[in-house]
């Protein structure tokens, strides 16, 4: 064992392993906690802990004897917990994503973390217009050379750290973006998938709002389950996954002739 239950870990140890068997989760779907207990060398009670914090934060739920990372709206909607998941393979679509920008363009930017990701390649493009109702984005951006920043406003939504609502909404009416890139929460039998209706329909304001669509989809959102419909995948002009999507997963964007394109890790 490694002690990390009897308090001699530091805080910095224990919060960097909860993030890791939330990924783990979160890549598996459903775990045995008594396999969590091997796999990270701590004791039950630990784990006990780690999972009572994760739960605590809306990252996961436990369940009797296992623990399981089936979507909820409080968990779609932790930017602290999506932040730390799947970084690399956000990292690959953000770069693809940025290829698609052209100086003096105008963007659209959704509250996802992958969008975010590409928000801090954008700067390489500009002269560019970068519109969003997400603050971390405009935390990267505001005061940047070349970079002009239109803030969407609205009413503010803590655990997104993003606006929406109905002026969220109305402010997307007014502008014409030459692309927007987005994320969503889950992807299935090529509909893009979201848990939370509010923010759906702040998605959907972006979609009618741009020229040209692109969806940012990692592996880890395919074949997943969430609440609302967003928009069939051939609604977007260009779909990029990550190079982990399984073959059967490519097979199905190609039989629905979906635009797409391989993101390299």
């Amino acid at each position: 064992m490694t002690g990390e239950g009897s308090g001699r870990g530091s805080v910095g140890r224990v919060a960097e392993r909860q993030a890791r068997v939330a990924e783990y989760v979160l890549e598996k779907g459903s775990v045995g906690i008594k396999d969590l207990t091997d796999l990270f060398g701590v004791s039950l009670i630990t784990i006990h802990r780690d999972l009572d914090e994760l739960e605590r934060q809306g990252l996961l739920r436990k369940l009797r004897g296992h623990v399981t990372a089936q979507p909820t709206s409080r968990f779609d909607s932790s930017v602290r917990y999506r932040l730390r998941t799947a970084t690399a393979e956000k990292e690959a679509l953000a770069r693809s994503a940025a290829a698609q920008v052209r100086p003096g363009d105008s963007v659209i930017l959704d509250e996802s973390t992958t969008a975010l990701m590409a928000a801090r390649l954008l700067p390489e493009k500009s002269p560019i217009t970068v519109i969003t109702n997400f603050v971390m984005a405009m935390n990267e951006l505001h005061g940047l050379r070349g970079v002009d920043l239109i803030m969407l406003g609205g009413e503010y939504l803590p655990a997104l750290e993003a606006f929406g609502g109905a002026v969220c909404e109305a402010s997307l009416s007014v502008v014409r973006a030459d692309v927007v890139l987005m994320s969503t929460s889950a992807v299935s039998d090529c509909f893009a998938l979201h848990q939370d209706q509010e923010i759906m329909r702040g998605k959907r304001a972006m979609m009618n709002s741009a020229k040209r669509r692109i969806l940012l989809v990692d592996h880890t959102k395919f074949d997943k389950v969430a609440l609302h419909r967003l928009a069939h995948l051939s609604d977007f002009d260009l779909v990029i996954v990550d190079a982990k999507v399984s073959e059967a997963q490519i097979q199905e964007l190609q039989e629905n002739e979906i635009p797409f394109e391989i993101a390299s890790l």
